[in-house]
């Protein structure tokens, strides 16, 4: 795996199509060069054998959206450091993380070293999935590859398909409706620019006009009909409140915006 390069600094930013192959490449570049930076930043919150669904705080160990794991196979779809598998791991369960990111793999070998928590890493695209039908019992990610796929639909049918009948599919994403509103924390992030329905692409673009980052929007109707299409049953659609005292912001996420509308969506399914 490569190490992590010096991040670019986007020279301009767009709304423009964004294919398959031109979404994994920047997203890898991205993450393989933003892996220090985040980690630096967020470690802190996320920690190094801990599970939470988002910014707002919402933790599995309050939630209990996967169930009782003990003895089940779970593929960690985005995992990023895989924190939350390692954290799975130390409550019975027997994960195998993937990321897209060397970057973000090398933390991820890094937290494994520090806890003692060994768990299988793979490098993988989320709309390639390199397993076996039927390989797992449970798969999930908070915040990981959904986002930034151009065909998230080929994803859920991906998982679908590693998933044995009956497994559970849970997965964390930006609120749809963060959409129309700028990525700000602050008053400025309360006034819609856009609209909810435009699909276009958000990308970031290096100094060559080349992308170098991607996010993918979806509605809320479009995202169900992914799930169904995929032969998954939506069984619960978690929005977490923002909580009390809970004063950190990150990016757009903030205690301002959050009392008035959700940043977080989590979508609970299972194979049909």
């Amino acid at each position: 795996m490569a190490e992590a390069a010096d991040r670019d600094t986007p020279v301009d930013v767009a709304r423009q199509p964004a294919d398959s192959v031109a979404s994994a490449r920047a997203n890898r570049r991205w993450w393989d060069a933003d892996a220090d930076d985040y980690h630096a930043e967020h470690g802190d919150f996320l920690g190094v054998a801990d599970f939470t669904w988002g910014p707002e705080n919402l933790r599995e160990e309050d939630a209990h959206l996967l169930g009782d794991v003990q003895g089940l196979r779970v593929l960690e779809v985005g995992c990023g450091a895989a924190m939350c598998s390692r954290w799975l791991a130390a409550r019975g369960a027997r994960p195998v993380a993937f990321d897209i990111s060397a970057g973000m793999l090398r933390h991820a070998r890094s937290g494994a070293e520090r806890t003692g928590i060994p768990v299988p890493l793979v490098q993988a695209d989320a709309e390639h999935l390199p397993f076996a039908d039927g390989s797992f019992d449970l798969a999930f990610t908070s915040f990981g590859a959904v986002s930034f796929v151009a065909d998230s639909a080929r994803l859920m049918r991906e998982v679908a398909r590693v998933l044995r009948p009956g497994g559970r599919w849970v997965f964390a994403t930006s609120h749809p409706m963060r959409w129309p509103f700028p990525d700000d924390p602050g008053q400025v992030g309360l006034l819609v620019t856009m609209s909810y329905f435009d699909r276009t692409p958000y990308v970031e673009l290096d100094e060559s006009g080349t992308p170098m980052y991607v996010e993918h929007h979806r509605t809320l109707g479009d995202r169900i009909r992914e799930l169904v299409g995929a032969g998954f049953r939506l069984i619960d659609l978690v929005e977490p409140e923002w909580p009390a005292g809970h004063n950190r912001i990150w990016g757009q996420w903030s205690p301002l915006r959050g009392a008035l509308f959700p940043g977080t969506a989590v979508y609970v399914c299972e194979l049909s």
